[in-house]
């Protein structure tokens, strides 16, 4: 397909969301961003808070949540319910026609349960398909969908899956329609060469230049999984890929990933 329409994809984290200003801030600039576009989020601070209200104890391994049945109830009232519906809301009185999504809705994400020799993760799901048929059909009609956390596994069975896994395959998926821009927001200004250093970002990160990097031991441990999700995206065909601070939907310094 020739000239093929603008589609950005979104990813923001917790961090964002536990602060209203700047949740309000970064929504008013995705409203503004000019055609099609999707929306993805986090929020397990809200969800880890909720948890020990509820005197249920949440359990991580290396920043990954481990999801008994218990948390993943906890999860999907969190990210299905609070934090996804006021996220629609505020885009709506924005002007912004968005839809709030788990993965089960429309069998738009279905996901298996991760599977890993060492460590059981509970119910954590890993991106297997997206209806990209239903997709495309709701981003024609000028909705911007607004997915959470949460996928299905066809069976009946929720997952908790990490929104930085599914930001990645739902903008490989619309590639068939759309020149693809995938956008990784979070609270630094982009990948650091220095973790204690704000302003040692790198501005562009090639996967040589990443390979190098990593080799070193120059990218910290928890960006690692993150980039390896950019390449990948970038290898099937998304054209262009941002990690950094909300602000960079505005053009502020960030890091372009390219090949």
């Amino acid at each position: 397909m020739k000239n093929k329409p603008q589609l950005t994809v979104v990813k923001i984290g917790g961090n964002v969301i536990d602060d209203a200003t700047a949740l309000d801030s970064f929504l008013k600039d995705f409203a503004a961003i000019k055609g099609a576009k999707i929306l993805v989020h986090g929020g397990g601070k809200l969800a880890t808070r909720t948890a020990e209200s509820l005197g249920i104890k949440a359990v991580f391994h290396e920043g990954r949540r481990i999801t008994d049945a218990p948390m993943l109830e906890i999860a999907v009232m969190t990210y299905a319910g609070w934090i996804n519906k006021n996220i629609v809301a505020k885009l709506q009185a924005l002007g912004e026609n968005a839809m709030g999504f788990t993965g089960a809705d429309g069998n738009l994400i279905r996901a298996k349960k991760r599977e890993n020799t060492t460590i059981d993760f509970g119910l954590v799901g890993d991106v297997i398909s997206v209806n990209t048929e239903l997709l495309n059909a709701l981003l024609i009609q000028d909705i911007a969908p607004v997915f959470c956390a949460v996928t299905h596994d066809g069976n009946g069975q929720l997952l908790n899956t990490n929104a930085d896994t599914i930001a990645s395959p739902l903008a490989v998926a619309c590639t068939g329609y759309y020149d693809v821009k995938l956008l990784y927001c979070f609270e630094k200004k982009g990948v650091l060469l220095d973790i204690n250093d704000e302003e040692s970002v790198i501005k562009s990160l090639t996967f040589e230049r990443y390979s190098e990097l990593r080799e070193q031991g120059a990218i910290h441990s928890g960006m690692l999984p993150k980039l390896e999700n950019c390449f990948d995206a970038l290898s099937k065909g998304v054209t262009q890929i941002g990690i950094g601070s909300p602000a960079m939907i505005t053009g502020e310094t960030h890091t372009l990933i390219t090949l």
